[in-house]
């Protein structure tokens, strides 16, 4: 009896190498005997007339001394496991799984299909995503829609850079160490912080490590010991994170309250003077400008600290957070590099102070000389990493999301600080020119629209902000987040999202099927 294992040596082989070192290995069924499989390895020198080496695999427990096919099925010691478990067969592995749940006989598939039958399916089920490119888009809620230009996603995938692995081997890394650690500089620069890493998961991730990491900088000295305010406004999702994250160190979160106009209560932000950590955002959820956090440290004091959130792109405009007294600053890392993908891959941007350095997660690039005075790079303080004290690391984080975060850094590379300074005023003008237009639809109020708002701010309807996005939707047009996904008691509440892309036409749009809507409420 024969069995096929790969097509035949003249379909495999092709023209001959130039040199006899280059192997051509043929898998071929030389046939069985006695249950052994024979399979043919050749040099392309061995075609003229010399003698194969061949390698017998066995399949029932034979000794297969010189084999390196390990990765074919052996029979034999299939049998040898299954008796030292006390099994006949494969089948009584599976016994615990009940009869009425199993398939009997084949799988229901439909037959094969070729390629060109495979593509047409896909680009079916393609065709029914809802993109943020087709039409108008006013859906942000953490994420942002934006244009990242070819060159990146071109640079991204030169093979040096397009892998998982982590450098730990300096000597043949140096590229990707470099841009590693020019991601490093870049946000360092951009949050007025003196030290960054090369990235979290994402900002929820980012803002749970910040509040562990301030907590065992600041606890010892701490008052109010392992409290931490966060701000109320903090969206559902990120606070579940950020739970999760704490509940088990002993951490107690407490909230951090907001006045009426959206605003951080300063007054009430006195309380958590001697606790470890204060969290806030900057904007917050509902796109405001807070101006009464860039007095937040004075008012908190130096033991404890100030960990703010930011929008990486208002920091074009913006005050760096370190320049008012912040000691960690986290962010999402998403609107440099890469689109919203649907919530992933994206990441997060981690900076700090120098005090927090060794308790700080991810990993660092750090810049050397080698053994003949070059500059060089590499990782260090890995001290801190799961790798070498696992039971004493500050994170857990593994591969993360370098690749996506040098992304980032090519995009910011790209733009340059006066192209960021553009893009952020282009960002900021398209949300008032929303704003007043929003405002100037009867039965539209926006919410505190005396605050100064930067992406996103919010309006509140005559109705419920889920059936508005529904027709918005039915009609063209992604009309933005309905806040009561998020807090219940704001369901008549939309948050509207903008962007660089944004244009006039679409915040027409927006005007024009909202104000519909609103008309349809109010017969």
């Amino acid at each position: 009896m024969t069995t096929a294992l790969s097509p035949s040596a003249s379909t495999m082989y092709g023209a001959t190498n130039e040199s006899d070192a280059v192997m051509a290995t043929l898998m071929l069924t030389c046939g069985t005997q006695s249950g052994a499989i024979r399979v043919c390895r050749w040099r392309d020198s061995q075609f003229a007339g010399h003698r194969p080496k061949k390698i017998i695999y066995s399949l029932d427990g034979q000794d297969t001394k010189g084999s390196s096919m390990d990765q074919l099925p052996n029979l034999g010691r299939e049998h040898e496991m299954l008796s030292a478990m006390g099994l006949s067969g494969i089948e009584d592995l599976f016994s615990d799984i009940p009869e009425k749940i199993r398939t009997d006989g084949p799988l229901p598939l439909r037959p094969p299909q070729s390629e060109e039958e495979i593509w047409a399916d896909a680009q079916r089920l393609l065709g029914v995503n809802i993109d943020l490119d087709s039409r108008p888009s006013f859906l942000s809620a953490g994420l942002a829609r934006n244009f990242v230009p070819t060159m990146v996603g071109m640079l991204a995938t030169r093979g040096e850079f397009l892998t998982s692995y982590t450098p730990y081997q300096p000597e043949v890394s140096q590229g990707m160490l470099q841009a590693m650690w020019e991601f490093q500089t870049m946000i360092s620069e951009l949050v007025g912080l003196p030290v960054s890493n090369v990235s979290m998961y994402d900002s929820s991730t980012a803002a749970a490590e910040a509040i562990t990491c301030a907590v065992r900088v600041k606890g010892r000295k701490a008052t109010q010991k392992g409290v931490v305010y966060v701000s109320e406004f903090v969206p559902p999702h990120k606070m579940s994170v950020i739970r999760n994250y704490t509940q088990g160190g002993g951490i107690e979160l407490r909230p951090l309250k907001h006045g009426t106009d959206g605003r951080i209560d300063l007054e009430a932000a006195q309380e958590a003077t001697g606790s470890c950590a204060v969290y806030v955002e900057q904007p917050n959820a509902f796109g405001v400008m807070d101006e009464g956090i860039t007095r937040l440290k004075e008012i908190i004091g130096e033991h404890t600290a100030l960990i703010v959130c930011v929008d990486a792109v208002s920091l074009g405009i913006m005050e760096a957070p370190g320049k008012y007294g912040a000691d960690i600053v986290v962010g999402e890392g998403q609107p440099f590099g890469i689109g919203p993908t649907a919530g992933g891959p994206i990441y997060g941007l981690f900076a700090c102070g120098k005090d927090y350095l060794r308790q700080m997660p991810g990993r660092i690039v750090g810049q050397t000389v080698d053994e003949d005075g070059l500059d060089a790079f590499t990782l260090t303080l890995s001290t801190r990493e799961q790798h070498i004290r696992r039971h004493r690391a500050t994170s857990n984080i593994c591969s993360n999301e370098t690749l996506i975060a040098l992304m980032g850094a090519m995009h910011m590379a790209m733009l340059g600080p006066e192209g960021l300074e553009r893009l952020a005023l282009r960002v900021a003008a398209a949300t008032e020119s929303t704003k007043s237009a929003m405002a100037s639809i009867p039965g539209v109020e926006v919410v505190e629209s005396n605050n100064p708002n930067f992406r996103e701010f919010v309006v509140e309807l005559p109705g419920d902000a889920r059936l508005a996005v529904d027709y918005m939707d039915r009609n063209g047009v992604l009309g933005g987040f309905p806040l009561g996904d998020w807090w219940e008691s704001m369901s008549d509440r939309l948050l509207i999202g903008c962007d660089e892309r944004t244009s006039i036409s679409d915040i027409e749009a927006l005007s024009t099927v909202l104000s519909a809507w609103v008309e349809g409420v109010n017969k």
